[in-house]
């Protein structure tokens, strides 16, 4: 699946088809450069699903849970781990096994911790300034 976005205003509908071709996955892996969106993406996103309150970066919290009619959802920024071991310091089992979605920022540095299944979403920027969103359903054999 992919995606040529050029304006914020149709973030809600690629969030939309996105949250639909993932089905009963819940864990989302976000790959790309800083300043591309990712954590824009992933607040239209809680949007789409109805967070109660509003989101934000947990650059400094390293998780945020927001709650929704769906249960809790969890947002991970993982981008100032030293190494792996804090991400098991801070339960990361806990909350990628739960059943819960679980939205991922910077998960090259986590690589060895990724689940068995999850969704790869690409956020890259194009020359003339617009974002390319890639998703992809991933099963590890």
């Amino acid at each position: 699946m992919e995606f040529e976005v050029s304006s914020l205003n149709r973030l809600p509908q690629v969030a939309d088809k996105l949250l639909d071709y993932a089905a009963d996955e819940r864990i989302f892996l976000f790959e790309g450069e800083m300043g591309t969106g990712k954590t824009t993406f992933i607040k239209t996103l809680c949007d789409r699903l109805n967070i109660n309150e509003v989101a934000s970066s947990p650059t400094f919290s390293i998780v945020n849970e927001y709650s929704s009619e769906k249960g809790p959802i969890y947002h991970f920024d993982f981008y100032r781990l030293k190494n792996e071991t804090e991400a098991f310091d801070l339960g990361y089992e806990d909350y990628f096994y739960s059943g819960y979605y679980c939205f991922i920022e910077w998960p090259e540095k986590i690589p060895n911790l990724w689940p068995e299944k999850y969704i790869s979403v690409q956020i890259t920027e194009t020359q003339d300034h617009k974002r390319l969103i890639k998703a992809e359903h991933i099963i590890k054999s």
